[in-house]
Order: C-alpha cells, then sequence, then structure tokens
C-alpha cells in the first residue's frame, strides 16, 4: 500500500489528506503509521499539497476568530491564570479529567453531528441575508445555535485524540500543554473541512489535521532559529532512529552506523545532526550564582593569548632593531613590501608611485635589503621565534 500512495504522489505531484484516507481509512488507530507514511513520503520527496498545509492567511484569521468566540476551556483557563501555584502537571490532570467527561461518538453520532453543523451553516447565511420575519428568524437562530453546540460536542468528544498525538511531540522544544492547545486547533479546522458524505470516520480524518498543526507548531516556535517544516520531519526521524540504534547497540551509534540504518549518505546524517543542536543564549546563568553567564566561559578564539601576545611584541621590537640598522630607503621599501607599516603589503609599482621611482628600481633595493639582513647572527635571533 505505501508504494501504491508512493507511485499516487509521484505521478501527481503530491498527496493529500483524502489520497491518504483512501488507502489507510483507519489510519488514527496506529498513529506510528501515519509517521512513517510522512517519513517515507518525506524521503521522497513528495510534497503534502495544500489542504494539508497551515499556512493559509484566511483560515488562520477566521480560525482566531472562532477561537475567541467559543473556546471550550476559557473558563477553565481563566480560573487557572487565576491560580499562581498551579503546576503543569495539575493542568494535565484538569484537561484529562475534562476530556473523559464527554464519552467517544459512534460513527453514525459522528455523522448526526456534522450534519447538525451543516445545516446550522446554511442558515446563517440565510439569517445574514436579513428581510425575515421575527418568526422566521428566531426559528432560523434556533438552527444556527444548534450547530454551534453540536460543533461544540464534536470537538469536546475528540480532546482524547488531540492528547495522545500532542505527546508524542513532547521534548521538542514546547511544553506538552502549548502542543495540546496547537492541536485543538488543528482539530477546529478538521471539524471545519470535514465531509460525512465521503464516510469516513471523523477520528480518522481529524488525526491529519491535529498532526499538521502540531508539527507545524514545533517548527515555527520549538526553536530560537526557525527550521523548515521538512527539515523538522528529516530531523524528528534521525532523533528516532538514534534512539533505537542506542538501545540495540547499548550505546549512542557512530554517524557511519546511522547512516546505514537510515540509507542516507553520512555527509547527510552529520548535517542533520549538526542542525539538530539547539541555540543556547550566551547570558544563560550558569549555576545558582546571578553574576555568572555562560558565555564567561567560552574562549574567543580571536583574542591572542598573553604568551602569544608577548612573544609577538618581542619579535616586533627585535624586528625594527635590526631594520634600523639599514639604509631609510630600504627600510621604507621593507616596510611598504612586507606590510611592516599599516598592515597591507604593497606590489613593486605601487611602492615606485609612493617614491616616485621605477619598479624595476624598487626591486633593486628590496634585493640589496635582503642581502645586507643575510648575515648569520641576525638569522639566528630571528630563528628563535620560529621555533614557536
Amino acid at each position: 500500500m505505501m508504494d501504491q500512495l508512493i507511485e499516487l504522489g509521484e505521478n501527481q505531484g503530491y498527496i493529500d489528506i483524502d489520497d491518504i484516507l483512501e488507502m489507510f481509512p483507519h489510519v488514527e488507530e496506529n498513529l506510528d503509521l501515519l509517521e512513517e507514511m510522512c517519513d517515507l513520503l518525506l524521503a521522497a520527496g513528495i510534497p503534502f499539497s495544500g489542504n494539508g498545509q497551515l499556512g493559509q492567511k484566511v483560515e488562520e484569521q477566521s480560525l482566531t476568530k472562532e477561537l475567541e468566540i467559543e473556546d471550550p476551556f476559557s473558563d477553565e483557563r481563566e480560573q487557572h491564570h487565576a491560580m499562581d501555584a498551579a503546576d503543569a502537571g495539575d493542568t494535565i490532570g484538569l484537561y484529562l479529567n475534562q476530556a473523559s467527561k464527554v464519552p467517544l461518538l459512534k460513527h453514525e453520532e459522528e455523522i448526526e453531528l456534522a450534519k447538525r453543523i451543516e445545516r446550522g451553516r446554511r442558515t446563517s447565511q440565510e439569517l445574514a441575508r436579513g428581510s425575515l420575519s421575527p418568526k422566521q428568524r428566531a426559528m432560523l437562530k434556533h438552527l444556527v445555535e444548534d450547530g454551534l453546540a453540536a460543533r461544540e460536542h464534536l470537538i469536546l468528544a475528540n480532546l482524547r485524540l488531540v492528547f495522545s498525538v500532542a505527546k508524542k511531540y513532547a521534548g521538542r522544544g514546547l511544553s506538552l500543554m502549548d502542543l495540546v492547545q496547537e492541536g485543538h486547533i488543528g482539530l477546529m479546522r478538521a471539524v471545519k473541512k470535514f465531509e460525512y458524505q465521503r464516510g469516513f470516520k471523523f477520528s480518522t480524518y481529524a488525526t491529519w489535521w491535529i498532526r499538521q498543526a502540531v508539527s507545524r507548531a514545533v517548527a515555527d516556535q520549538g526553536r530560537t532559529i526557525r527550521l523548515p517544516v521538512h527539515m523538522g520531519e528529516r530531523i524528528s526521524k534521525m532523533l528516532r532512529r538514534r534512539h533505537q540504534l542506542t538501545q540495540e547497540l547499548g550505546c549512542e551509534p557512530t554517524p557511519e552506523e546511522l547512516a546505514n540504518a537510515t540509507g542516507e549518505p553520512v555527509s547527510t546524517v552529520v548535517e542533520t545532526l549538526r542542525i539538530s543542536q539547539r541555540a543556547i543564549s550566551l547570558e544563560l546563568p550558569v549555576g545558582d550564582q546571578d553574576n555568572s553567564e555562560i558565555g564567561d566561559f567560552i574562549e574567543n578564539e580571536d583574542v591572542p593569548n598573553p604568551e602569544e601576545s608577548t612573544e609577538l611584541a618581542l619579535l616586533q621590537e627585535h624586528l625594527w632593531e635590526i631594520l634600523e640598522t639599514l639604509p631609510p630607503r630600504e627600510v621604507k621599501v621593507l616596510q611598504l613590501r612586507y606590510g611592516l607599516k599599516g598592515g597591507r603589503a604593497h606590489t613593486l609599482s605601487e611602492i615606485g608611485e609612493k617614491m616616485g621611482i621605477s619598479r624595476e628600481r624598487v626591486r633593486q633595493i628590496e634585493v640589496q635589503a635582503k642581502k645586507r639582513l643575510r648575515i648569520p647572527k641576525l638569522q639566528a635571533e630571528l630563528a628563535t621565534y620560529l621555533k614557536h
């Protein structure tokens, strides 16, 4: 089946949720299978279609408005903010307790809720047209409220699905509750796009959207420096494989072993592991002392150490003492030729223009100066610096 899915993606140039559901109608029962499918599609270079992406601005804006109006956990969240001593464990416990209050839905119940939601949407459009009698408006308003109630019921009945998907992404830069909230956005989008006429279970359809929302949030918010979504997927796959090999081998695998296990070139493995490292702040405190930061313990390789600085100063001083034994013109030529003054080496032509002489004359002066310096005593004194 996976080969058929990849072949389909190669033929049409992309894969969307409907293609996956056609071949794997119960994918929500095996989340690991969904992860494996996404990894294989990524490795094959097959993109997900626009239906599977969460970057459309119009949808995000409309969904934000829905969240502001109809957040089923608004009261609980306000209570949570009021409790200064509440910790993450208590929050997760409260969430799971709330999620367990609504029983799971049967397929027939999902269809009935979806029909009520669809009827409410149609009625809302009719209600917006106006020119209705008070009795008609009251009746339509009742249908709209019934659609909103059905939507809330469908969302609350699938909160456990959100948690089961979100917990697989724990430890990737976002807290578990942040992942759950991102999963809620995916769940709400699934409710908005669900087409019960196609015959799929809602949980099957929602699993895809929840996973997309959570994985996109990890890519966008989980790191100081954002990584592309496809790179985040590749890193996740690589780290999972490395963890498996660590369990099998009893030690962390080498890049070569990891390359053999994943089928990737060693260079790709090394680069992926390098990118997977997280950036940290140089101002991060070290230990319990507030005045110690991690930047204080990192060596600045651009600054020479005291020993090198002292040796360089002695060399410069010794070199100037030797140059003072030469005629002024020869000293100036050597200074310009080798950058002893100003740090930039000049060409023979440039030196000639500065001194008002020909290029050949500059070369002759340089040769003459070098002959004067080829004294065994001077060479022996300067050779001591080369040993270091």
